[in-house]
């Protein structure tokens, strides 16, 4: 990589060095080193989203965390549709990660990222007047989607209505995700999906 790219993310955090070890998620992981990670929505297109940074990823699931199902079911005061205030979230949960850990924050968000992707999920499959359950594998791209959709969700319960704010639970929700820890929400999920898809083989 040339010097002139070798840049931090908001001149905090240097991404270059980081690897996915994960091979299947590899391709939809982007870590491209920009200073100002913000896509003004120039990605919607098939498989755009593999074109925007993960940070980024990130950060639009915040705005989203109500949403589960097909229900939107609460509307946070802290994660609105601000790019400014969402963004300051996740690098306020990145300074507490690094604070933590002593690690760069971005690592471990990619750690945390390839521990709670699920590689199986379930569907269910109309044959005949009559519904079953299938164990289906899981694409790359919705593996990573589950994942920060899982991690951001988690930290939202954990934060909402109680003393914690929706910054230390975002951080302790990604370094207990990273830590393939059994009290992460998304670690939860991830392991709750797979014992579905091994019954319904």
């Amino acid at each position: 990589m040339t010097d002139d790219m070798n840049f931090k993310v908001f001149d905090l955090y240097d991404i270059s060095g980081i690897e996915v070890k994960d091979l299947g998620l590899k391709t939809v992981i982007n870590l491209q080193p920009k200073l100002a990670i913000q896509s003004h929505g120039r990605n919607v297109q098939r498989f755009g989203q593999m074109k925007v940074n993960i940070i980024e990823r990130l950060m639009n699931r915040l705005a989203v965390t109500g949403h589960r199902g097909k229900k939107h079911k609460i509307i946070l005061g802290t994660s609105t549709g601000k790019y400014s205030r969402n963004m300051k979230l996740v690098l306020d949960a990145f300074k507490l990660i690094e604070k933590r850990t002593q690690k760069n924050p971005v690592e471990v968000l990619v750690r945390a990222i390839e521990n709670s992707a699920p590689r199986d999920e379930i569907t269910v499959i109309e044959y005949g007047g009559a519904r079953y359950p299938q164990a289906v594998d899981v694409s790359p791209l919705r593996r990573v989607n589950l994942s920060l959709r899982w991690m951001t969700q988690g930290a939202s319960d954990k934060a909402f209505n109680k003393k914690k704010t929706i910054t230390e639970a975002l951080a302790e929700e990604i370094i207990l995700a990273s830590e393939n820890n059994g009290e992460s929400f998304a670690m939860r999920k991830k392991n709750e999906s797979e014992k579905q898809a091994d019954s319904a083989r």
